[in-house]
């Protein structure tokens, strides 16, 4: 699909009927709108977050096709480690054979582990894998995931980002596997935008509660794929921002559209224990997916998506990476 033209892509909420009675509306500024685009054209691609298993994945795949909702990548919150063989193959087979882009957490990490520092006032590393055991079991999770065809990878230290990208230098893990920064770890200025994706990050999910102009800021110094959470859980701040939607892609592009889910209980780590509410809340996400299209359409600013199978984030900058002493 080509690029939206600057005046589909201005279009806001409301604009004509407030100027039918002379309310004025702000106007787009040329300036503001990125530069940058996916290597396939478009500018915004979807992805519904929180689908933990081959059950979750199934309601999603129905769901979509109910709703015509398209999906580029589904992406899982546990962790490879809470899955069996049997589970990622199946969820990596489906997705193939639907073409979206499969991507999954690398655990372990700091909110799960023994140390108490996560869970004061201050919330300590957050995410980060603490000391070698955790860095090493998000590389187990890393080599295991990609042995079952997995080709797209979530992760929340930068450390865990450097060693990971070392690794798919080298070819011990695929050329084509792509690395996405996690929301609660994610930039919240140009310069630490710039830092993670040289240091490997193919996507970047940036905090739901960046302003429009933040996300011109971090385009001009980066044209890396960003996600963001158009309506964010709860614990990410619980933000609806729909219809904001044609700007952020202005601003944003390339933008994948996160379709969370706020007001809903969180179900990390996923086991049966949780399972008809991880299904329902899975349905939901993609509702509230046709909701953000629905309004896109709406302000004429629904053109510019990439086609559906389309992964690869295109030119990206990197730190040179050593070889080995």
């Amino acid at each position: 699909m080509t690029a939206p033209s600057e005046s589909e892509q201005s279009r806001r909420p409301g604009a004509d009927a407030l100027a039918r009675i002379g309310h004025p509306t702000p106007p787009a500024d040329p300036a503001d709108a990125s530069p940058h685009a996916f290597p396939d054209g478009g500018v915004w691609r979807t992805e519904i977050p929180s689908v933990e298993g081959p059950e979750a994945l199934s309601v999603v795949l129905e769901e979509s096709a109910r709703l015509a909702v398209p999906v580029h990548r589904v992406s899982q919150g546990s962790g490879v480690w809470m899955l069996t063989d049997g589970e990622i193959t199946e969820m990596a087979g489906a997705c193939a054979a639907h073409d979206i882009e499969l991507c999954l957490f690398t655990g372990p990490r700091g909110t799960w582990d023994i140390g108490g520092s996560t869970r004061t006032r201050s919330g300590g590393a957050g995410l980060r894998a603490r000391g070698h055991d955790g860095l090493a079991g998000c590389v187990e999770d890393a080599l295991r995931a990609a042995e079952l065809g997995v080709r797209c990878l979530l992760v929340a230290d930068e450390g865990v980002l450097w060693t990971l990208h070392r690794l798919r230098a080298a070819r011990h893990l695929p050329p084509d596997i792509t690395f996405k920064m996690s929301a609660l770890s994610g930039p919240v200025n140009p310069a630490s935008f710039a830092v993670y994706e040289r240091l490997g990050a193919d996507s970047l999910n940036v905090p739901s509660d960046l302003t429009a102009e933040h996300l011109t800021e971090i385009r001009r110094v980066s044209g890396a794929p960003m996600d963001l959470y158009i309506e964010a859980p709860d614990d990410l701040g619980g933000y609806v921002r729909m219809y904001e939607t044609a700007e952020l892609i202005r601003r944003g592009a390339p933008l994948y559209l996160k379709f969370g889910l706020s007001n809903a209980a969180g179900i990390y780590p996923y086991g049966a224990q949780v399972r008809e509410h991880a299904l329902a809340t899975a349905r939901e996400r993609v509702r509230r997916g046709r909701l953000v299209l629905d309004l896109l359409a709406r302000h004429g600013a629904d053109g510019g998506r990439s086609p559906l199978g389309a992964r690869l984030p295109g030119r990206l900058h990197r730190f040179p990476v050593p070889e080995r002493d």
